[in-house]
């Protein structure tokens, strides 16, 4: 790609992260890093649907929160009724148990995700609802998720098992824990899954092709009712991944806490480029280095309006994104 589809946004970027890991702290940098590609699962779902469906889906950050309830319920009730505890696994704080679970969310997160296709996107799809009035049922369906979350789960914050564990301690006094190590190669793992498949699989070629142009698709015999399920199963599947690992990360999860990662990944998919999954990959590094970052001269609290300052910056110097197409 030629560089001058970066802009001066890119370079800045990189010359702000070189300062900051010469004269700042490093370790955040790190941990910045690794919280970028969990966002990323979210992310990339999320600019998929849009690639695809044409609508920005709100529900995905409460879809995360979602996936990552259904993993502690996995855990602590279905795996602990059956005797299935383990202990934590070498340096991390999590066991086996948390492990096997995510496969096992993901699995389900995907058949509800498919499931309220049917029931909701696919009847306003047949009736040629807006874009616009899609995106409204969308945040409804984000709001009914979490109220039952709330229903079932309550508001209280809810724990996952851990041990703790000593930090990994590296050069220039970087301090990472250990569970951020395996969860950001895990979700680096599932990006080149998704990578790989929307590359060399039938069906993935199938959805990049709809994305370039869904009329044309339509009438070259493409299966777009495939494609959407497998942009449906996609998608929630790196969201119940992404929520739970941001959970185990966090060592809680709260009702809320889709609200307070969709900010964070609409940001990544607009700085990236809309539709755009190697874009939401590149955004959501950027805003997890640059929310981590920001903690060494602001509250955390104002993490999240450090995404939405750089969200609105891109939109104002680049609207399409770091990958979009020229303006």
């Amino acid at each position: 790609m030629n560089i001058k589809n970066y802009d001066y946004f890119w370079v800045i970027f990189i010359i702000a992260l070189s300062a900051l890991i010469i004269f700042g702290q490093p370790s955040l940098i790190i941990n910045g890093l690794l919280l970028g590609f969990i966002y990323s699962l979210g992310a990339i779902g999320l600019t998929l649907v849009f690639g695809i469906l044409r609508f920005g889906n709100f529900a995905q950050g409460d879809l995360m929160t979602l996936g990552g309830y259904i993993s502690l319920t996995i855990v602590t009730v279905i795996f602990a009724g059956i005797g299935f505890t383990g202990s934590a696994l070498g340096p991390f704080t999590f066991g086996l148990p948390i492990v096997l679970a995510i496969p096992l969310t993901m699995l389900l997160t995907s058949i509800i995700v498919v499931i309220l296709d049917q029931l909701i996107y696919k009847r306003l799809r047949t009736r040629q609802a807006s874009t616009m009035l899609i995106s409204i049922a969308s945040l409804g369906v984000a709001i009914m998720i979490r109220g039952l979350v709330q229903f079932l789960w309550g508001n209280e914050p809810e724990y996952f098992p851990r041990e703790s564990k000593q930090f990994y301690m590296l050069p220039l006094d970087i301090r990472i824990p250990p569970d951020n190590v395996i969860l950001g190669l895990m979700a680096v793992l599932m990006t080149l899954g998704v990578y790989l498949f929307l590359k060399y699989n039938k069906y993935g070629k199938f959805m990049r092709a709809t994305a370039n142009n869904p009329n044309l698709s339509l009438s070259t015999g493409i299966n777009t009712s495939i494609v959407i399920m497998w942009t449906w199963i996609i998608s929630g599947s790196l969201a119940a991944a992404g929520g739970t690992m941001l959970a185990v990360s966090q060592a809680q999860i709260l009702p809320m806490t889709g609200w307070k990662i969709l900010l964070p990944i609409f940001a990544s998919v607009i700085l990236g480029g809309i539709g755009k999954p190697i874009g939401a990959l590149v955004g959501a590094i950027i805003i997890g280095i640059s929310m981590e970052a920001s903690t060494a001269w602001l509250n955390p609290t104002y993490k999240p309006a450090v995404a939405f300052t750089i969200m609105i910056a891109m939109l104002l110097v680049k609207p399409n994104g770091l990958f979009g197409e020229k303006d």
